[in-house]
């Protein structure tokens, strides 16, 4: 390898990489990562989640095996493995959203939990697998609404049904790590990220994407929980992280087969407020926010701080994060402005992954 700290591109170079849920956000923005980086990929995925979507704007499918299946359909999915016969997987498939959760937990759980077991049970059946990482959430943990930083062995948990499943997923990553993999050669991790931000976002009840379509429509948007503070986090960051983390499971599986928080410094947890206020900055145009009225919508619970210590990471994988949040504010701004003018917002994206590598490669 190149070095601890730094994607190493002949590592992956004709990797065979399988990706669940290719088709969202943070999926896409992976399999063209890993497209650029020279792996052979393929998805599975039940549909493309939005429209628009990072991943028809980008067209990040046309260089790729995209197969139509749902995580929840364990021989589907062990056929997709199979045939496909990967080296490493990366689980994003997921309800991710919180606020759903509520309207459909059954949904939730049953996508967030059983898509997890039936992930592994289809790895279990395959031969060649060397590295699977999951990735839930850092709302897996039992948030106590302290100014704290989680550590990976605080206790799961989750007051909202999102929250809940993501902590169960973690449990069954550790269940069958320990049952099924534990001497095994297939390293198997999981890992929480921050809320992660960036251009192609385009799910309901999430802050940027939320921003993004009031400002688009010329309207002011609205804003729920102004003082919640989050940890922010370009989706980049923390794609990052999972590739390193790949990269040294794959070759010392038994060192790096437990859970890893990917979150930003400690100064880039900030409120809502501070986040609107910079995207209304940011997109100019008299881009505006105002905050939700008691009697206009009766949201339901969402956790009020939270933060992640990613100090593991940083240690033994030699990842730190690289941009600062109005950093990340401003590529993602620069992106969605790109979308709406009809710029080629793939070219876009891989001059934004070329950004990140040469941080990368500088700061290592």
């Amino acid at each position: 390898m190149e070095g601890v700290g730094v994607i190493d591109r002949h590592f992956w170079r004709g990797k065979r990489v399988f990706v669940t849920g290719q088709t969202g956000f943070k999926g896409a923005w992976l399999a063209l990562w890993l497209e650029k980086l020279g792996a052979s990929v393929a998805g599975f995925s039940n549909g493309v989640p939005t429209e628009p979507s990072m991943w028809k704007a980008a067209s990040v499918g046309r260089s790729m095996a995209s197969i139509e299946g749902d995580v929840r359909d364990l021989s589907a999915l062990t056929k997709a493995i199979r045939d496909f016969k990967p080296e490493i997987v990366f689980h994003l498939a997921a309800q991710s959203l919180v606020r759903l959760s509520y309207d459909d937990p059954a949904g939730t759980f049953s996508t967030n939990v059983m898509g997890t077991v039936y992930l592994l049970e289809a790895v279990r059946q395959t031969d060649g697998v060397r590295a699977v990482i999951n990735i839930t959430s850092d709302k897996c943990y039992e948030n106590r609404e302290l100014d704290y930083a989680y550590r990976e062995s605080d206790p799961m948990g989750g007051r909202d049904p999102y929250s809940s499943s993501k902590g169960c997923a973690e449990l069954v990553t550790a269940a069958y790590r320990q049952s099924f993999f534990a001497g095994h050669s297939a390293g198997i991790a999981s890992v929480r990220a921050g809320n992660v931000i960036g251009g192609g976002d385009w799910s309901a009840d999430r802050l940027v994407p939320d921003c993004v379509r009031a400002f688009a429509a010329q309207e002011a948007v609205v804003v729920r929980n102004p003082a919640s503070i989050r940890p922010w986090q370009h989706v980049l960051e923390a794609l990052r992280g999972y590739l390193l983390l790949a990269q040294r499971l794959y070759a010392t599986p038994g060192d790096f087969s437990r859970g890893f928080n990917f979150g930003p410094d400690s100064n880039d947890a900030r409120p809502v407020s501070y986040v609107v206020e910079k995207l209304c900055s940011e997109w100019g145009n008299g881009a505006a926010c105002r905050v939700e009225t008691p009697g206009e919508a009766k949201s339901p619970h969402e956790a009020h701080f939270l933060k992640l210590d990613s100090s593991l990471a940083r240690a033994a994988l030699g990842w730190k994060p690289l941009l600062e949040l109005p950093q990340a504010l401003e590529l993602s701004v620069e992106w969605y402005r790109a979308f709406y003018r009809g710029d080629d917002v793939r070219a876009l994206s891989l001059k934004h992954l070329d950004r990140i590598e040469t941080m990368e490669r500088d700061s290592a």
